[in-house]
């Protein structure tokens, strides 16, 4: 079996993802979870399904619809992606 992604290195790829996308360079450090896609990284909708398909490549997981409008922050993004990398990787 391969080594599962830890949540940090999930993170990082978010932040890299946000980056490409919508040209938002986020800060490193613990606070950067708590970043809102809309409020804080001004990412709208169009951008955020973007960012959800780039990270589905990335990181080879499916984030239903439904499930988007709850990823407000980036950390609600990278635990909900770990958790289905984790879940998958069983």
């Amino acid at each position: 079996m391969s080594e599962v992604l830890t949540l940090d290195v999930v993170m990082d790829g978010l932040v890299g993802i946000v980056r490409d996308i919508a040209g938002v360079d986020v800060e490193p450090g613990p606070e950067r979870g708590e970043l809102s896609f809309t409020d804080d990284l001004d990412i709208d909708s169009l951008s955020m399904v973007e960012v959800v398909v780039a990270a589905e490549d990335e990181f080879m997981v499916t984030v239903p619809d439904a499930q988007i409008p709850k990823l407000v922050t980036l950390g609600d993004a990278a635990a909900y992606i770990h958790g289905e990398i984790v879940r998958t990787a069983k």
